[in-house]
C-alpha cells in the first residue's frame, strides 16, 4: 500500500496531476473501465447546475432515507472532513474505506495521471460498487459534459439553477454554461430542470436526444402558503402533494430545489415509492451544513457558501425575508478568480459593516486588502480587513449589538474556517 492514512493519500493526490482542474473523460474513463468493467448495480441520479446542487441532493437523500431505501451520495467540496464527500445512508464513510478505495484506484491506474477530484470520484464509485446501495446521487463538480462524474450514465438527470461562474472553463454566458451542464443528459433519459428560466441550450439538447424534459413552471410547479407548500406535476406521471412542511431556511429559491427533487422522486416512483408521509418526514429532517446555517448566539451567526452573483443575490433576498431587529455585519472571504464586484454588489445595501478576511492556507484566495479595495470601490464605508478568521470573528463581535446578525459567506473555505472555530 502506497500510504496508510487518509491525510497522506490526500496530500499526495493534491500534487499528483500537473493541473488542479483538467476537464475531460478520457483518462478517468479508462481507469473507471478497469475498476468497474461491469455495469453499476444501482439507480443513478446525476445533478448539475451552478447553484442548488447540494440542496437538491440533500433533499433527495433525506426523502429516500425516510422511505427506507439504501442511499449513496457523492458531493463536493467538503466543509470540515473529506469523508463528508462520500455518504452511505446519510453517514460519511470511514477513513479506512477511503484508504482502501484509493489504493484500488492507484493499482489500476498504472501510469494514468488523475486530478484530486478524479481520484475522489473513482474512489466513491468503487465504494458504491462494493456496498451496492439501491440508489446513488452524484453531484457534478464543474460543468457537466467533461466532468469526471459524467463517466456514469444517469437514470435521471437533474439540472438546477444556471448562473455565471467558472467562466474560464465553462464560458461567459448562461447559454454556453448551460450547454456544458446539459452534457449530463442521455438519449431518451428523463431530465428535470429546476431553473425557472432555463437557457435554450438545455431545451435544444433535450430535443436532440429525445430526452423527456420536466421544467419548473411548466411540467411541474410549487406554491407556498402559510407554513406549508404544495407541489404538482401536470404531465405523466401526474401527482399532487399538498401541505408539505417548510423546513428550509434561505428564501424561496430553496423551494425550487425541493420542487426539482420531488420531480425526480416522482419519475423514480415505480422503483422508489414514497408516499406523502415519507416525503414530509424526509424534508423535515433535511440538513445541509453551510447553506443558510444558523448558529445561535448573541449575536447569531448565519453561514452560507454563496460565492457567485446569483448565489449572493439569493442570500441578500433571504436577509430581507428573514430580517433581524438590528443590523447585518459581514465576514467575507473569496477566491481571487471569482467575479468579486458582481458577487458583492447584490448584498451591499444589506450590510452595515464588512470584515474581509484572508485565507492564508488557500493559494487561490483573494487577500483581505484586495477584497477591501473592491468593497471600497463599490461604496462600502465601514471595511476592516482581517488577517485571519479568528481576528475577524473577534472584531465583528466587538461591534455587533444585541439583535444584530453576523453573516459569513464567500466560499466553502470561508464557511469551513468559521465552522471550525465556532462548533
Amino acid at each position: 500500500m502506497r500510504f496508510k492514512t487518509l491525510s497522506e493519500w490526500l496530500r499526495w493526490q493534491e500534487s499528483l496531476h500537473p493541473e488542479e482542474i483538467e476537464l475531460g473523460l478520457a483518462r478517468v474513463g479508462e481507469v473507471f473501465a478497469r475498476l468497474c468493467p461491469e455495469s453499476l448495480p444501482f439507480t443513478v441520479v446525476t445533478v448539475a447546475g451552478t447553484n442548488g446542487k447540494g440542496s437538491s441532493i440533500a433533499a433527495l437523500e433525506a426523502m429516500l432515507l425516510a422511505g427506507g431505501y439504501r442511499v449513496g451520495a457523492y458531493t463536493s467540496p467538503h466543509l470540515l472532513r473529506y469523508n463528508e464527500r462520500i455518504r452511505l445512508d446519510g453517514a460519511p464513510v470511514s477513513d479506512s474505506a477511503l484508504v482502501e478505495a484509493f489504493e484500488r484506484v492507484d493499482q489500476v491506474r498504472a501510469d494514468i495521471s488523475l486530478t484530486y477530484f478524479e481520484f475522489g470520484t473513482l474512489a466513491a464509485l468503487c465504494i458504491f460498487a462494493d456496498v451496492m446501495p439501491e440508489i446513488v446521487l452524484l453531484e457534478v463538480g464543474l460543468g457537466g459534459r467533461l466532468d469526471a462524474v459524467n463517466i456514469v450514465d444517469p437514470d435521471v438527470a437533474l439540472i438546477t439553477a444556471i448562473g455565471i461562474d467558472h467562466t474560464a472553463w465553462l464560458g461567459e454566458d448562461r447559454e454556453t454554461i448551460a450547454g456544458e451542464k446539459a452534457g449530463i443528459m442521455r438519449p431518451g433519459g428523463p431530465v428535470v430542470c429546476s431553473d425557472p428560466l432555463p437557457p435554450a441550450t438545455i431545451v435544444d439538447r433535450a430535443d436532440k436526444l429525445a430526452a423527456p424534459l420536466y421544467r419548473l413552471g411548466r411540467e411541474f410547479d410549487y406554491r407556498l402558503h402559510g407554513d406549508s407548500w404544495d407541489w404538482q406535476c401536470t404531465v405523466a406521471p401526474q401527482q399532487t402533494l399538498v401541505d408539505l412542511p417548510r423546513p428550509v431556511p434561505g428564501g424561496e429559491h430553496q423551494y425550487r430545489n425541493l420542487a426539482g427533487a420531488l420531480m425526480v422522486v416522482s419519475l423514480l416512483r415505480e422503483h422508489f415509492s414514497l408516499d406523502q408521509a415519507k416525503i414530509g418526514a424526509g424534508l423535515a429532517r433535511m440538513v445541509l451544513p453551510g447553506r443558510m446555517q444558523s448558529i445561535p448566539g448573541d449575536p447569531p451567526l448565519l453561514l452560507d457558501v454563496a460565492h457567485n452573483p446569483d448565489g449572493v443575490e439569493q442570500l441578500a433576498r433571504a436577509l430581507c425575508t428573514e430580517p433581524v431587529a438590528g443590523r447585518n455585519w459581514a465576514v467575507i472571504g473569496m477566491m481571487a478568480d471569482k467575479d468579486l464586484y458582481g458577487t458583492l454588489q447584490p448584498i451591499l445595501a444589506q450590510i452595515a459593516g464588512w470584515f474581509p478576511v484572508a485565507l492564508p492556507e488557500i493559494p487561490r484566495a483573494a487577500s483581505a486588502a484586495s477584497l477591501a479595495a473592491v468593497l471600497g470601490e463599490l461604496g462600502a464605508t465601514s471595511v476592516r480587513p482581517c488577517s485571519h478568521m479568528s481576528q475577524a470573528l473577534e472584531q465583528v463581535r466587538a461591534v455587533a449589538d444585541p439583535g444584530d446578525r453576523i453573516v459569513i459567506f464567500g466560499s466553502f473555505y470561508t464557511v469551513a474556517e468559521a465552522l471550525s472555530q465556532t462548533l
